[in-house]
C-alpha cells in the first residue's frame, strides 16, 4: 500500500503523537479522520489539518461510539485501511500508595481506555477493512497499536499503565495471525521516552535527565519518528504480528 492511498482513522488524534501521525500523514497526500474524546481541540486539529482532514468525537470505551465513529469516518473517506490507536492515558499510581491501596476502579479506567479500547476500535475497523478491495499481496489494511517501553520495564508507579502496554503488545500477534485471511495486519509500536505535551511541562533540568539515559540518540524521541515508523510499516507489508521498540535502545530503570 502506498501512503498516498491512505484512508486512516486516528484516535487520540486532537494531541500527542496521535496529532503529529494525523498531520504527517495528510501532508504525505492521505486522508484522516481523528477520534478524540476533546471535542474542541479535535475540531481545531482537523480544520487546521485542512479539507482532507475531519474530525469525529468518540469515547473509545464506548463500543457503540466506536461502532458508529469508524462507519462515520468510512463513509468521510471512502474506506479505511489504516488504524493508528493513540488513545490512551498515563495511569501513574502506586500499588500501595502514600493514601492507601490502589483502588480497583483506577486500575479498571486505565485498562477500558489504554487496552479495551483500542481492542475495540480494533474489531470496529477489521469488520469494515475486510470488505476492502485487495492490493497487491491480497493486502485490505493495517491496525497500529501504541505499545510502550513499560510493557517490558515497567518502573515503579507504572503497574496499571504496564499491563495495558503489555496487553496490546501481547494480542498483535494472536490478531495478525487470525486476521491474515483477509490481509489484514497488524503491529505494535512501542515508543520510549518523547517529547509530547505532557514532556513540555517538565523543566528542562528534568528533560535533559530522561534524555541522558537514551544510549544513542543522547536525546527524546521526536514525535515525526513514530509517525514516519507508522508510514513505513503501511508501506511494507512484511511488518505484520511484531512489536517494534522505538526507544533509542533505552532500558528504563525501577524509577
Amino acid at each position: 500500500m502506498k501512503i498516498q492511498d491512505a484512508r486512516a482513522v486516528v484516535t487520540g488524534g486532537a494531541s500527542g503523537l496521535g496529532h503529529t501521525v494525523a498531520s504527517h500523514l495528510v501532508s504525505l497526500g492521505g486522508k484522516v479522520v481523528i477520534l478524540d474524546v476533546q471535542d474542541g481541540p479535535g475540531r481545531a486539529a482537523a480544520a487546521a489539518l485542512g479539507p482532507d482532514a475531519a474530525f469525529v468525537r468518540c469515547d473509545v470505551t464506548s463500543e457503540a461510539e466506536v461502532t458508529a465513529a469508524m462507519e462515520a469516518a468510512q463513509t468521510r473517506m471512502g474506506g479505511i485501511n489504516l488504524l493508528v490507536n493513540c488513545a490512551g492515558v498515563i495511569g501513574a499510581g502506586r500499588v500501595l500508595g502514600k493514601n492507601g491501596p490502589m483502588a480497583g476502579d483506577f486500575f479498571t479506567k486505565v485498562v477500558h481506555i489504554n487496552l479495551i479500547g483500542t481492542f475495540l476500535c480494533d474489531k470496529a475497523a477489521a469488520a469494515l477493512m475486510q470488505h476492502n478491495t485487495p492490493g497487491e499481496d491480497g493486502e485490505r489494511g493495517l491496525l497500529v497499536h501504541t505499545s510502550s517501553v513499560a510493557a517490558f520495564e515497567g518502573q515503579i508507579g507504572q503497574a496499571a499503565y504496564s499491563a495495558t502496554k503489555a496487553g496490546l503488545a501481547g494480542m498483535t500477534l494472536p490478531i495478525a495471525r487470525e486476521l491474515a485471511r483477509f490481509g489484514i495486519r497488524c503491529i505494535s509500536i512501542a515508543p520510549g521516552i518523547f517529547h509530547t505535551p505532557m514532556v513540555d511541562g517538565m523543566s528542562a533540568e528534568l528533560q535533559a535527565s530522561l534524555a541522558s539515559q537514551i544510549p544513542f540518540p543522547k536525546r527524546l524521541g521526536k514525535p515525526e519518528e513514530f509517525a514516519r515508523l507508522v508510514v513505513a510499516a503501511f508501506e511494507i507489508p512484511m511488518l505484520n504480528g511484531e512489536t517494534i521498540r522505538l526507544d533509542g535502545a533505552v532500558r528504563m530503570q525501577p524509577q
